[in-house]
């Protein structure tokens, strides 16, 4: 006799759990816009450390 058990519904197709997971914070530091925006803010507070310690 045949074994007509089955895990899934008929016509579904299983996902692998690697594209289930949630996409951590590396993820977002990988997107340009936000590196841009890193890179803008750290360089004004940079510039802003420089002129404190070598102009004031």
């Amino acid at each position: 006799m045949l074994d007509t058990t089955q895990s899934e519904p008929p016509g579904r197709v299983s996902v692998p759990a690697a594209a289930e997971e949630p996409r951590g914070c590396l993820f977002a530091l990988s997107q340009p816009p936000l590196m841009i925006f890193l890179a803008v803010i750290g360089t004004l507070l940079l510039l802003a450390a420089v002129h404190d310690l070598f102009v004031l």
